[in-house]
């Protein structure tokens, strides 16, 4: 049973703000980070399970603000995969342990943040050039899979957008929509697979105020707060809460 103790509520609270204001914002990814902060406080399974809820409250919160500001063509192609490869991760999720899901958490937080650093560093250089339908599909497949098991889609369609050089409130715009569709996707899969209960509906719910406020505040902040501020914390939450659900499995 899920005890809201002063720990969850430590944790739960700026994770789920933090996650909204990334929603709202800042198309980066980084709202995946309040998954593995909660899977400190509770199982991964129940972490992922408040989170999605959560998730399409700030989808909702955020649409309205970038409505017909995405690229079309780019959300089509993303769905296109991403449909599969949210059916992939509910196949992959119904035959793994627990703590492999433990794992593929914190080893996904820590690919997110190898794989912006590098590419902020110039290690790896994601110049925009012609990408076909195909790319973009792999790309999907790949943020539906992620976006099922961890919430943590955001790094394969940032390939994609990033490939075919969308400016960036484009980008923000086709992300939310993106992620808007496939997280209603996942919530038949998370009722027949258990990771929604009782325990976590009553968690999304009295932490749903703050997943609003978080995404109004990210709608406001994509112009104020500098991106170089909100992806450096991004990146310190990851690498300590990747790391240590990776340490607690192997270690």
């Amino acid at each position: 049973m899920l005890e809201f103790d002063a720990l969850f509520f430590a944790l739960a609270i700026p994770a789920v703000m933090f996650a909204g204001v990334s929603k709202g914002g800042f198309a980066n990814g980084a709202g995946f980070a309040a998954t593995p902060i909660l899977a400190l406080a509770v199982p991964p399974g129940l972490a992922v399970g408040i989170m999605l809820p959560l998730l399409m409250v700030m989808d909702a919160a955020s649409l309205r603000a970038y409505w017909r500001r995405w690229d079309p063509v780019a959300v089509r192609v993303l769905l296109m995969g991403g449909l599969p490869g949210v059916v992939l991760g509910a196949l992959v999720w119904r035959a793994v342990p627990p703590d492999a899901i433990k794992l593929l958490i914190g080893g996904v937080a820590l690919g997110f943040v190898a794989f912006q650093l590098a590419r902020r560093s110039g290690v790896l250089r994601l110049s925009p050039r012609p990408v076909g339908v195909g790319t973009g599909m792999v790309a999907g497949v790949a943020s539906g899979f992620t976006s099922f098991v961890s919430h943590a889609g955001g790094p394969p369609a940032a390939v994609y957008l990033l490939l075919r050089g969308v400016a960036k409130t484009p980008y923000q715009a086709t992300t939310v929509a993106v992620f808007t569709v496939l997280n209603l996707a996942k919530f038949v899969p998370f009722l027949f697979l258990g990771i929604f209960t009782a325990d976590t509906a009553l968690a999304s719910l009295v932490l749903a105020p703050v997943a609003v406020l978080g995404a109004w505040f990210g709608v406001r902040a994509h112009r104020l707060i500098p991106e170089r501020v909100f992806f450096g914390l991004t990146y310190v939450l990851l690498t300590l809460t990747g790391g240590k659900l990776v340490w607690d499995v192997l270690g």
